[in-house]
């Protein structure tokens, strides 16, 4: 028998039917027998009705996007074939309930393998776990062992006995009905390594690393699809003495932030694109009175509510030239949930240490779609508040002239205090005022305070301590992969793929919105023919703003824009490798030709 290294399950039904928790259970016994996982959500808006489904990768190799091919798909109604038969491929099988006498569409490559899932569980319990009864059968189809489900069911329904005893043996029923009834495949998925890692979504990892980096105030307004930042929060964040509020708005969410920010305690919002609308007004004030906080924006397809539960990256230009007035942002991209936790530290040390607040943007994709990820590292977590004045510190500026918390400093950091302490009281606001903190309009003054808040920000990532671009390739590619968040495990597929077949083709993911990394991309620019810019929006927002900063800094060097390309996407779904592979080759071979 063929061993598979990696397999595309998915279960589909109407939403409301478990689909999401029967995925999540696969995904979970899959990560605990050492396989990589990278899980992808299909749901609608609504709370119930609508087609739903839940796609699973399940690999040897670590794997960071979704496909175009099914091998395995659950069908708990006629709609979830019709959907999905396109992604069937040679040698697929679809288990399929028989209760609504399932059909293939003519020419489809699969196999169909009609199970009686809602019989049998209407036999032992109730027809609701008929999602169980297909686990069953899919773990004896796949070679999975039957005893790390009934491990995962009995945790989940530890407060349920009895109900963990009922589907756990519906879910021995509908293994014995595949051994007895089903017949082998030709292919069996290869063994996992079995070491432990972590699963989780991008949400699960700015909650865990804000907890980490010393969070102890969230305030959030419940929006598709940041919820989970601030739903964990609450679980996690009253241990370590901290206080979650769920705002009547955003503009109370991060208006609760700006006040928490002055009092010293750092503090997280979470939204996505109409919430950080709402919140440009605050973000100016925020700027203007130097308060830290870190932002997170989980973008979604806009405008207005336009489509809350589906992948887009369209509030590039919110981000960076939202709210009102000359501000200078700080905006970090995480590509993978191993990076949304570590960059949700280094958001807040940033805020501190630049006392303003810090981006941390994020998509659909990423925020929802579960990933394997490896131990976190601890050691890595670091922590710093930044310029902290001293009791003492406070007292001697006292005695000079007055305390000055908004200080001219050659770096344009003014460090602070915290209130309470003596003599270290001052008004802030988002009126203009002086290095007291007193209203001023005095055009000097006007003129260096709004100096001195631009030159606090660095204009290059790496005067910040940070990566601005994680590049993968060769040195002198033709072909230049450009991209930001999620979209990285589909463009680094496709950089393999394009290699393949012979083309010399460079990956530069962006890592830093906000100062962007100017003069790395510049670099990597001038060595490629064509530049790809790969992003989920309809305007090519990525695109614009590398011509507008990088081909200004190319062109003071005397060097030319390479021929610029635009890959967008703004359907609602995630790339696929294979899409990004096509429009490459088709945007290089017409260049070529004309």
């Amino acid at each position: 028998m063929r061993e598979r290294h990696l397999v595309a399950w998915r279960i589909g039904g109407e939403q409301g039917q478990g689909i999401d928790s029967t995925g999540e259970m696969l995904a979970t016994v899959c990560n605990r027998l050492g396989y990589y996982i990278y899980g992808y959500r299909h749901f609608s808006s609504r709370i119930k009705g609508g087609h739903s489904n839940y796609k699973i990768r399940i690999s040897t190799e670590p794997v960071l996007s979704t496909s175009s091919d099914t091998d395995v798909l659950v069908a708990i109604d006629q709609e979830t074939i019709d959907r999905n038969h396109h992604e069937l491929v040679p040698g697929s099988i679809v288990i399929a309930d028989a209760r609504f006498s399932p059909q293939l569409p003519e020419g489809c490559p699969a196999r169909l393998l009609p199970v009686p899932l809602t019989q049998i569980a209407q036999d032992l319990g109730d027809a609701v776990m008929r999602n169980t009864v297909s686990l069953g059968v899919s773990a004896y189809l796949l070679g999975l062992p039957l005893q790390e489900f009934e491990k995962a069911l009995q945790e989940r329904f530890a407060k349920r006995p009895e109900l963990a005893e009922k589907n756990v043996a519906v879910l021995r029923a509908g293994y014995e009905y595949a051994q007895e009834h089903l017949p082998r495949l030709e292919w069996t998925l290869a063994p996992g390594d079995g070491k432990a890692r972590l699963i989780m979504m991008g949400n699960d990892a700015v909650a865990l690393g804000a907890v980490a980096a010393g969070c102890r105030f969230c305030a959030a307004y419940p929006i598709t699809p940041a919820s989970e930042i601030m739903e964990n929060m609450m679980a996690i964040l009253p241990r370590f003495g901290g206080v979650v509020v769920q705002a009547e708005d955003e503009i109370a969410a991060i208006s609760a932030c700006i006040g928490a920010g002055f009092a010293g305690a750092r503090a997280l919002t979470a939204t996505a694109g109409p919430g950080i609308s709402l919140m440009q007004e605050a973000i100016g004030l925020a700027h203007a009175a130097e308060i830290p906080l870190v932002i997170v924006d989980t973008q979604r397809g806009g405008p207005s509510t336009g489509m809350p539960t589906k992948q887009e990256q369209s509030d590039l230009f919110a981000i960076l030239f939202g709210s009102h007035g000359d501000t200078t942002r700080i905006a970090l991209a995480p590509s993978t949930v191993e990076e949304a936790f570590y960059d949700t530290v280094t958001a807040f040390n940033l805020a501190d240490k630049y006392q303003c607040p810090v981006f941390l943007v994020s998509d659909l994709s990423l925020a929802l779609n579960k990933q394997t990820v490896e131990q976190l590292d601890l050691s890595r977590v670091t922590i710093d508040r930044g310029l902290l004045l001293t009791d003492e510190e406070i007292a001697a500026q006292a005695e000079e002239d007055g305390f000055r918390r908004y200080r001219i400093t050659e770096s344009g950091i003014s460090p602070r205090p915290l209130p309470g302490q003596p003599k270290g009281q001052y008004l802030a606001t988002g009126v203009e005022h002086n290095e007291f903190g007193k209203v001023s309009e005095d055009p000097r003054n006007r003129v260096a305070m709004m100096d001195k808040r631009w030159r606090k920000i660095p204009q290059d990532p790496r005067q910040m301590g940070l990566q601005g671009i994680k590049y993968s390739g060769p040195a002198n590619p033709d072909v230049l992969l450009v991209g930001i968040g999620s979209t990285f495990g589909p463009i680094d597929d496709a950089r393999k793929a394009l290699s393949a077949r012979g083309f010399s083709v460079g990956h530069a993911h962006v890592r830093v919105l906000a100062p962007l990394p100017v003069a790395e991309l510049s670099e990597l620019m001038a060595k490629a023919t064509h530049v790809v810019v790969v992003e989920h929006n309809q305007q090519g927002q990525l695109l614009q703003l590398i011509e507008y900063k990088v081909g200004k800094a190319l062109r003071e060097q005397g060097v030319d824009l390479p021929m610029m390309h635009s890959v967008r996407k703004y359907d609602g779904t995630p790339f696929l490798p294979a899409e990004i592979v096509a429009r490459a080759q088709e945007v290089i071979r017409y260049a070529e030709a004309s």
